[in-house]
């Protein structure tokens, strides 16, 4: 996949940009809020339709203006595909409409047609962070990669929602209510379950590989860690395990006016020869597992999808010491498409990248003075 234009209108400081990103390695050079990082967050939401910097869409709409769109065109296998997602701020509040090809689309239909992987500085923290950290990592990825993710994780927290809400009454919750609150929770969570643990499957036997190359005297260990443990990983025996989970759980819930089992619960294990990463490992082995992890990451949405992602680095070099940042861009070399953003012209860049500078929100292609 490769993205062939870029248009951003009245996006964060941009007040209109249009690029045409080279195959290969696209690093983009300049001082501290330039807009570097605003431009990969455009190209994050033409995939993912969501910022991976902010949870409020108003903050993504340049300062004064009302309306921000976004717009691309990507070669992919099966032909070309023009996005279009606009951010409007108005009377209810910020609204986003998709456009695929020019025609409407529901955010479900939207999501993945430009499939990305984005590794910024937050990021570092899957090793380290709280669980919460990983679950969003492994949604991410497996809502652009797997049809129907999605949708199994919006039924899902929806009825958990519902359930919350039911708990916390002040009233005794209805009995039958909370048993057609549970029966979704079983099966939109032991569809998750089943797609989490197969992804990790495949992304522990990449990491495992990719770390290896970092770090030749250490193994990484990527392993799920679901909070419904059932004997079997088929759906049938993991429905039955959540079934009587919920059972078992019944009286806590009630007392702790809280749902407290379930894939919301679950964790992504990360260890360095037998040693748990978050409690144990050192601030270089932690970094060099992320990198490895992104790594595996980028290859199994490309073997699920048959084509590459976009890659889309944000100043994460500058996390990172010279050796483990010149070895991680060695790694992406022949990556179909990548984008970098950086303060300075990264060491040990490969033969062929593009180099541009971004200075007050204007990109000058191949200009680094």
């Amino acid at each position: 996949m490769l993205l062939r234009r870029l248009t951003l209108s009245d996006f964060r400081n941009y007040a209109e940009l249009e690029i045409e990103p080279a195959p290969g390695l696209n690093v983009f050079v300049g001082d501290n809020a330039q807009g570097k990082s605003n431009l990969l967050e455009g190209i994050a939401m033409l995939g993912t339709g969501k910022s991976f910097r902010t949870a409020r869409d108003a903050d993504t709409i340049r300062q004064g203006f009302t309306r921000a769109v976004l717009y691309g065109e990507a070669a992919m296998r099966a032909g070309s595909v023009d996005l279009t997602c606009t951010i409007e701020r108005g009377g209810r509040g910020t609204q986003k409409t998709y456009t695929v090809n020019g025609s409407a689309v529901r955010y479900a239909s939207y999501l993945g047609r430009i499939r990305v992987v984005p590794f910024v500085p937050i990021d570092l923290q899957l090793a380290g962070g709280p669980p919460g950290t990983r679950r969003a990592f492994l949604n991410g990825a497996l809502s652009q990669t797997e049809p129907g993710y999605y949708h199994e994780l919006a039924r899902y927290r929806k009825a958990l929602q519902q359930k919350n809400a039911l708990l916390r009454g002040t009233v005794a919750p209805d009995a039958e209510l909370l048993e057609v609150y549970d029966a979704t929770l079983i099966d939109a969570g032991t569809r998750i379950v089943v797609s989490r643990g197969r992804f990790v499957a495949e992304l522990s036997e990449r990491a495992a590989r990719a770390h290896a190359r970092f770090a030749p005297a250490e193994q990484l260990d990527v392993a799920y860690d679901p909070d419904v443990v059932s004997e079997s990983p088929a759906p049938e025996a993991i429905g039955a395990a959540f079934a009587l989970r919920l059972r078992s759980v019944a009286e806590a819930e009630r007392l702790r006016k809280s749902a407290v089992a379930g894939p919301h619960r679950d964790d992504l294990a990360l260890g360095v020869n037998g040693i748990a990463l978050a409690a144990y490992g050192s601030q270089g082995q932690q970094r060099t597992a992320v990198l490895a992890l992104k790594i595996a990451e980028y290859h199994v949405m490309k073997e699920r999808a048959g084509e590459a992602p976009l890659l889309l680095l944000d100043d994460v070099l500058s996390e990172l010491d010279e050796e483990r940042g010149s070895a991680f861009l060695a790694e992406i070399s022949g990556y179909e498409q990548a984008f970098v953003t950086a303060t300075h012209a990264p060491l040990g860049l490969p033969a062929g990248a593009r180099l541009a500078r971004v200075r007050d929100a204007v990109v000058y292609a191949g200009a680094l003075c």
